[in-house]
């Protein structure tokens, strides 16, 4: 039986529904950003002073303490500064003096040219890689090929980065080892930030590959004459990229996090980098401003892959929240036997197709 399509009403209401799940999970990042930011020993306001704060008088540190709200109770600290953000105002940063949105958006450029890429790259290396190994026939060949995937999990992607820098840009000089000064400068730290994901990708896909190849709509398209090749990309990845599909939200927070080492190893401007200096300069408007980022980020992505899914697969709908199950009316006497009629009577090529 076909799905009932989605009306525009409840896709309305499932989008408000999830845009006010988004906001607690924004204010619940901000908040714990904060909480942890003031739990650190160290003082801000000393480390932009030189450390200890020994080159500047008692007054000049209260001066400065004052300047960035740093003198208030912390109630009132986070109160004020969840008050700018709800008016677009992330403060100052505290190392620099400049504006946090100013900072931040300089960052975003190379930061989603970086990941952007690196996403291509993780996508198609792992499905092809899970796709290969659950196709060919030598079973050696095989499992060599499903054992890939942990050890790029394993890999730590600096050392990865820093072994492709040693053999593309010393040992062959064809990439450029730092900088963002040309689009060749994107292809080393693309791979080594898409390494771990794809590599996750790989073993998600690659087990629901092997599920899906035993099941029974695969033994229906066999037997109505279609090839491997067909059956395999076909009737099984259709089915088996959905699981993946849903940890695209978690694909790009995994992407988001990595910048940190990545970009810090190649010397690329961006998003990474400034959170590496300002959880080191203990710089707080700027962490919390990077925080929300990349929950944002993290929220747009699954919400975008919550509106595309039912697209893919039309047996799933969207509610914004759980409805009452109505009732189904007892048949009367003369009613049963036609409804156990209609119960038995279906037809076991159109179910196996639907399930397809």
């Amino acid at each position: 039986m076909p799905a009932t399509p989605t009306s525009r009403s409840t896709i309305v209401r499932y989008i408000a529904s999830r845009l006010g799940q988004s906001l607690i999970v924004l204010w619940a990042a901000y908040t714990v950003s904060f909480i942890v930011l003031y739990a650190l020993p160290s003082d801000p306001v000393a480390l932009l002073a030189g450390g200890d704060a020994s080159d500047v008088t008692p007054e000049q540190l209260a001066e400065l303490t004052a300047q960035y709200g740093l003198d208030k109770p912390l109630v009132v600290q986070y109160l004020l500064r969840l008050g700018g953000v709800l008016r677009g105002d992330f403060g100052t940063s505290i190392a620099t003096g400049r504006p946090v949105s100013e900072v931040i958006g300089e960052a975003v450029s190379p930061t989603l040219q970086l990941v952007g890429l690196a996403f291509l790259i993780a996508v198609l290396a792992g499905a092809g890689l899970a796709v290969l190994a659950t196709y060919v026939r030598g079973r050696a060949l095989s499992t060599f090929l499903l054992g890939l995937p942990p050890l790029g999990v394993a890999i730590p992607s600096f050392w990865f980065g820093l072994m492709l820098i040693q053999w593309f840009s010393f040992q062959l000089p064809l990439f450029p080892a730092m900088g963002d000064k040309s689009a060749v400068s994107l292809v080393l730290p693309s791979i080594a930030l898409a390494l771990p994901t794809g590599a996750m990708i790989a073993q998600l896909l690659s087990k629901s590959l092997a599920t899906a190849l035993g099941e029974a709509y695969i033994d229906t398209a066999r037997a109505k004459g279609a090839d491997r090749r067909r059956v395999h990309l076909r009737h099984a990845l259709r089915n088996a990229a959905l699981p993946a599909i849903t940890m695209t939200g978690l694909i790009v927070g995994q992407l988001l996090s990595g910048t940190v080492v990545t970009e810090t190893v190649f010397s690329r401007p961006g998003v990474g980098r400034v959170t590496a200096s300002a959880v080191q300069q203990q710089d707080i408007p700027v962490v919390q401003g990077i925080v929300l980022f990349a929950a944002a980020a993290f929220v747009l992505a699954n919400l975008a892959v919550d509106l595309v899914y039912p697209l893919l697969d039309p047996r799933i709908q969207l509610t914004a929240a759980p409805r009452r199950r109505r009732q189904t009316p007892v048949p009367t006497h003369a009613e049963a036997p036609v409804a156990a009629e209609a119960a038995t009577d279906f037809d076991t090529d159109a179910v196996l197709e639907a399930a397809r």
